[in-house]
């Protein structure tokens, strides 16, 4: 199923890709184009804001995950691969063969971080909004954490789930998702991933706590990112802005704006 909005030419519909489709939305015309990728649990409406502030000059290629949102579907593979994978699906089925700026939250950072590496010719420059921080906040202890968190979750999500706020995952898919990125998010693995990034890559990063953290865990994660910008220089702060994570496309849309404004500048 597709449509097109009469007043803003925005395609939506869905995008077939492995043994599921994702709900996909284009703006379309000849800006530059932009694929924003989600928070872990999150969908396309968090980057409205930031959507906005970038206007007409950019083509906004949006999509909710596998199981988030209404309508995107379930899968067998809930991986931090298969989310990578699911950006090139989204840009082959809208016809994007040319050069993107790709921008990542949260989760979504480790995505953008991940295919901008990968990826330096198809990529224009990346920003990744508060994730993709190498730091071994993942033992045993965090494990126990995180499963504890999801399962005593679980009565509000699945009430919330016909609304699409919170994904089709079980808790225990959803714990596993979250382990998975503590194990991505080692100083062992994610470091040679951003040391590889050879376009601009401008972070934005919240200050504070989040939903879930504790005391200063964040901010030390936070802190753990300076020891890449030393090493590379095509990565760069870009800002530090008072929102915490959970609030910063809301409340910081503009700072996430410039920054994208600014990886494409340095490519000019």
């Amino acid at each position: 199923m597709t449509n097109r909005n009469a007043n803003q030419d925005t395609w939506t519909g869905m995008v077939p890709v492995d043994d599921t489709a994702l709900y996909v939305t284009d703006t379309g015309g000849d800006g530059i184009p932009i694929i924003y990728c989600n928070g872990q649990f999150a969908t396309l409406g968090y980057w409205k804001h930031v959507v906005e502030e970038l206007g007409t000059g950019f083509r906004h290629i949006n999509f909710d995950e596998r199981s988030r949102g209404r309508k995107s579907g379930k899968s067998a593979d809930y991986s931090f691969e298969a989310c990578v994978r699911d950006v090139d699906a989204v840009l082959a089925a809208r016809g994007v063969t040319g050069p993107v700026v790709i921008a990542g939250w949260s989760y979504g950072a480790f995505v953008a971080a991940h295919w901008a590496s990968r990826n330096p010719d198809r990529c224009i420059g990346a920003v990744p909004v508060d994730g993709a921080q190498p730091h071994d906040w993942l033992d045993d202890a965090m494990e126990a954490r995180i499963r504890k968190l999801f399962k005593r979750l679980a009565p509000i999500t699945t009430l919330l789930r016909p609304t699409g706020l919170t994904p089709k995952l079980s808790a225990a898919q959803q714990a596993e998702c979250n382990i998975e990125l503590g194990r991505i998010s080692r100083k062992a693995d994610l470091g040679p991933v951003l040391d590889a990034i050879t376009v601009p890559t401008r972070y934005v990063l919240a200050s504070g706590a989040s939903f879930g953290s504790k005391g200063d865990e964040q901010e030390l994660i936070r802190a753990a990112l300076g020891e890449v910008v030393e090493r590379n220089p095509n990565i760069e702060v870009f800002a530090k802005v008072a929102s915490n994570h959970d609030l910063i496309l809301r409340k910081d849309y503009k700072a996430v704006a410039d920054a994208v404004r600014d990886v494409v500048a340095a490519r000019r």
